[in-house]
């Protein structure tokens, strides 16, 4: 059966890789996918959509794509969603445009969500459910969300998964990455931007957007985290009415941020919600290492007594040791106006391409902390300023790690709801302590002796190792063992033109000798006769011209004559 099941997806994929060609040549994109090495099937692609939509000529090249990743469905609208976090992959033009793109879906009806809980839950709704509301409070294209109430009472919000979509969403991977394959083989300079790991990288996020029990665990990670923060609230995870396809959480009733109506109502106190929101998202990203990656202002509730409660946990961002310490030092130098230490951190830690033009991103970036001086601290947006610092360093691809994309625009979302609450709302002032803690940490005798140790047996291993290892290399170049892999890029698409102007020739051949035979048979004047003309040479003559006249045509419409 598995086979079976294998070779259906393998079809889907296929049919699903056709569709995507398609609806790209429709919105007006034959030369990037001509560019892949994908003219024939460009070609049937204008024969099947002949009509494109009207006002195609007056939109602009990111309008036209925004609309291709619409209709092509939820997958691409996540993958948009994800590119517009991607400064340093996709032009800013796109990145508005991708912005816009939101998970405009209906809900699927109320007897699929039933099936749904079934399925998941593995028995009948009424032992889990006293009551579930038809109507649902918000429809994605990956879920939607029901209110309900337990069996025991508690009032609780359902998180059911849309039919099907773990199917399409797999069938879309697939052929998302096999068009970052063809892209690798033959867009010059794409292994700068990595198609094939952007991809990976983007199913690797939806497949854990899509696992609702991974993003339970995720809450209860982050409740841990501020268990002595009793400002800080986390919906209670209702583990045996949830499943991978289900969540069930308690539900929580409290003020949207942006409902400054309510605020006044219920006597909350604005400044003090903008400060401890700042200094929970500053705690979660260089303490903990693990943030909320989606804070926009319809993810934020506060509670009474000014208590933040945070919403859906389907994204977050993750920083290691390394990456901490990076962003702490990089902000502290930014803030601090240190150029040389800036260009320092970038040599040493990002991915610097070999023919990086170090005077030039010199310049730019004195003109960018230039820029800073004139500007009071307080009145310094960061994650404004570090959004245009990563906009800068990309334009030398130079590649920062995506936790990093993810971290600064949510920076901007955390600063720009703190502004909206408190206009003399400064995140420098509350940045401070932060970095000050970090690098105080970073020089402390406990944490130096622990790095030196680390690189001491670094280099033990290594002593350790390098006999063995020399020894290998030797004993390989001994045996004619030693091998280099050498790739030659674009060599692919020369190899296929090459294999076609074959075929053409091939044919051509094959033409002139039934022509030739023919014309003989012709002079022969035996066998059955039609129309006084030998039978086998009229039809010999009649399947050369419908041969020709095919490989005429196929040459035409190919473009090159």
């Amino acid at each position: 059966m598995l086979p079976f099941l294998k070779f259906n997806r393998s079809i889907r994929s296929i049919r699903r890789y056709w569709y995507i060609v398609r609806v790209l040549s429709k919105y007006g994109f034959d030369q990037a996918l001509e560019m892949l090495g994908l003219a024939d099937m460009v070609v049937r692609s204008r024969h099947l959509f002949r009509g494109s939509p009207p006002d195609l000529a007056r939109l602009s090249s990111a309008e036209r794509m925004r609309l291709a990743l619409e209709e092509l469905g939820p997958t691409f609208i996540k993958l948009g969603q994800l590119l517009s976090t991607r400064p340093d992959v996709i032009p800013h033009a796109f990145i508005r445009e991708f912005e816009k793109l939101q998970d405009n879906v209906p809900s699927f009806p109320f007897e699929d969500v039933i099936s749904q809980l079934v399925l998941e839950l593995g028995g009948p709704i009424d032992t889990f459910f006293a009551w579930i509301d038809p109507e649902p409070l918000a429809a994605a294209s990956i879920a939607q969300v029901h209110r309900a109430r337990l069996t025991s009472g508690e009032e609780v919000v359902i998180k059911v998964r849309r039919p099907g979509i773990v199917e399409v969403v797999e069938s879309d991977i697939s052929a998302l990455m096999s068009l970052a394959g063809l892209a690798e083989r033959h867009v010059p300079g794409s292994e700068i931007y990595d198609p094939v790991g952007l991809v990976r990288e983007f199913a690797r996020t939806i497949r854990r957007e899509m696992d609702f029990a991974r993003e339970g665990h995720t809450i209860e990670k982050f409740r841990d985290n501020f268990a002595n923060t009793p400002w800080m609230a986390f919906p209670h995870v209702y583990w045996p009415q949830s499943a991978r396809g289900v969540l069930t959480m308690e539900y929580v009733d409290g003020i949207k941020v942006t409902d400054q109506e309510s605020f006044d109502q219920q006597g909350l106190n604005r400044t003090l919600v903008a400060r401890r929101g700042a200094d929970a998202f500053l705690e979660m990203v260089l303490n903990h290492g693990f943030f909320h990656g989606d804070l926009h202002p319809g993810n934020l509730l506060i509670l009474p007594d000014n208590v933040i409660c945070m919403l859906d946990y389907g994204i977050v961002g993750r920083l290691d040791e390394s990456l901490k310490t990076f962003l702490t030092d990089i902000l502290y130098a930014i803030v601090n106006r240190d150029m040389d230490e800036v260009i320092s951190l970038l040599l040493f830690a990002g991915d610097i391409s070999d023919n990086l033009d170090i005077r030039a991103l010199k310049r730019d970036l004195s003109h960018f902390i230039d820029g800073y001086y004139e500007i009071p601290l307080k009145e310094i947006e960061v994650g404004r300023m570090l959004m245009e610092f990563i906009e800068i360093i990309t334009l030398y691809n130079i590649r920062i790690q995506p936790d990093l994309m993810l971290l600064a625009k949510s920076l901007v979302l955390v600063e720009s709801m703190g502004r909206s609450l408190n206009p003399a709302f400064d995140m420098v002032e509350h940045l401070r302590p932060f970095i000050g803690k970090a690098l105080r940490e970073k020089y402390s005798p406990r944490r130096v002796t622990r790095d030196l140790n680390k690189v001491v047996l670094s280099y033990l291993n290594l002593a350790r190792n390098l006999p063995r290892d020399l020894k290998e290399f030797i004993n390989r170049v001994n045996r004619n063992k030693f091998k280099i892999d050498l790739e030659h890029r674009g060599l692919d698409k020369f190899t296929a033109e090459f294999d076609r102007s074959i075929n053409r020739l091939s044919i051509s051949l094959i033409l002139a000798a039934m022509i030739i035979g023919s014309s003989i048979i012709m002079q022969t004047e035996k066998g059955p006769q039609l129309l006084g003309f030998p039978v086998l040479a009229f039809t010999g003559y009649t399947v050369a011209g419908l041969i020709g006249l095919w490989l005429v045509y196929a040459i035409i419409r190919s473009g090159r004559m």
